[in-house]
């Protein structure tokens, strides 16, 4: 067990030629120390049945830290997590397709390196970027429906470019609000880019938006390079149920689904997911559900009970921006075991569930670790 605690630090210092040995390792590790839960009480008390009472027992026991695990690192620890659940996840599906949005960042050990990580490119599909054209301001806070400044979304792009140029798909959301000439004005930018790209009509991401599917096809979609459009859509909020949700997005021609494992209350199932994988008009399309990995949320089936009073050592600070959204040290196995253990993890119940790969949130956690160390 103490070697899986430490594993991370080791991951933390080596070069990314050790990466694969390192991932390997902790799998082991992982896999020696998983034991199937008995009592799957993982809901908290305001939303106890937000992610489905059916979930008892999915969740392997983690053994928790007791002594804090140093990171020198956050840039190349990220790249390790993620490479990890393109790892796990790949076990069981060869092409599950891997898109870490926002934190292009993480790709260079520093700002001013020249070349970025080549095998963490390699082993991502997508990148996902966020108020690309339009949807923050100056101060980089939230402002659905302005203009990203120039020299901000310049240097999205140019981050971008990068991993477009290594062959990676780069998938951009700008917040436009529901004004159609912010919306195809978003739509052209991105096309002139070679972005594929969704206008958002409102920050939460709840509603199929009422416009036209942009650069509708009937062509069968089998790898994220293929498609010309996706939808984002997190927050069923607005579907009373699980089926109602489904039918909604079947009867759309969008190439690309990024939702939620969740609706109302209920997982998606296998068979959920063989009909979101029909176009209306008969091709095929990818669903790729979210999961953030840089941050810990109360509502879902992983959260424990006991950790909203007794926090373990890997859950920071709650996001004052989000809440019930909480920091979390990355790095800890004990953080990555719950999220993407070969068994028993958030990860092997979205694989399980057959969706086509994963769009992992936060990668741009190691900012805040950046800054906190150099104050």
């Amino acid at each position: 067990l103490l070697a899986a605690v430490f594993m991370v630090f080791i991951s933390c210092e080596s070069s990314s030629d050790d990466s694969e040995t390192q991932i390997q390792n902790q799998s082991e590790n992982q896999g020696e120390n998983q034991s199937e839960n008995q009592n799957g009480e993982n809901q908290n008390d305001d939303q106890e049945n937000q992610q489905g009472e059916n979930q008892q027992g999915q969740f392997a026991e983690v053994v928790l830290e007791t002594e804090e695990v140093p990171c020198d690192n956050y840039r190349k620890a990220m790249r390790y997590f993620v490479k990890l659940i393109a790892q796990n996840a790949r076990k069981t599906n060869p092409s599950f397709v891997i898109i870490p949005q926002n934190g292009q960042g993480v790709a260079w050990d520093d700002e001013d390196e020249g070349e970025p990580d080549s095998e963490y490119l390699s082993v991502i599909d997508g990148t996902g970027r966020e108020d690309t054209f339009y949807g923050t301001n100056s101060d980089w806070d939230i402002a659905d429906g302005t203009l990203t400044p120039n020299d901000i979304t310049e240097w999205f792009q140019e981050q971008c470019d990068v991993f477009k140029n290594a062959g990676v798909t780069v998938l951009s959301t700008d917040y436009t609000t529901d004004n159609s000439t912010k919306i195809n004005d978003s739509f052209a930018k991105n096309a002139a880019k070679g972005y594929i790209s969704f206008a958002a009509v409102d920050r939460n991401l709840t509603k199929i938006p009422s416009y036209s599917v942009y650069n509708e096809n009937s062509s069968n979609v089998t790898k994220l390079s293929d498609a010309k459009n996706f939808l984002y859509l997190i927050d069923p909020e607005k579907y009373s149920s699980k089926a109602a949700f489904v039918n909604a997005l079947s009867a759309t021609n969008y190439d690309v689904f990024i939702i939620d494992l969740f609706c109302a209350d209920e997982m998606l199932d296998a068979s959920d997911l063989a009909k979101l994988k029909v176009k209306k008009n008969g091709g095929s399309r990818l669903v790729i559900c979210y999961m953030s990995i840089g941050e810990a949320e109360d509502y879902r089936a992983y959260w424990k009970d006991e950790w909203s009073t007794e926090h373990p050592l890997f859950l920071g600070e709650e996001n004052p921006d989000w809440k019930g959204n909480f920091k979390v040290r990355y790095w800890y196995p004990s953080w990555q075991q719950t999220m993407a253990g070969e068994s028993g993890s958030y990860l092997s119940m979205i694989v399980n569930a057959g969706f086509d790969g994963v769009y992992l949130d936060i990668i741009d956690a190691y900012e805040t670790f950046e800054e906190q160390e150099n104050q």
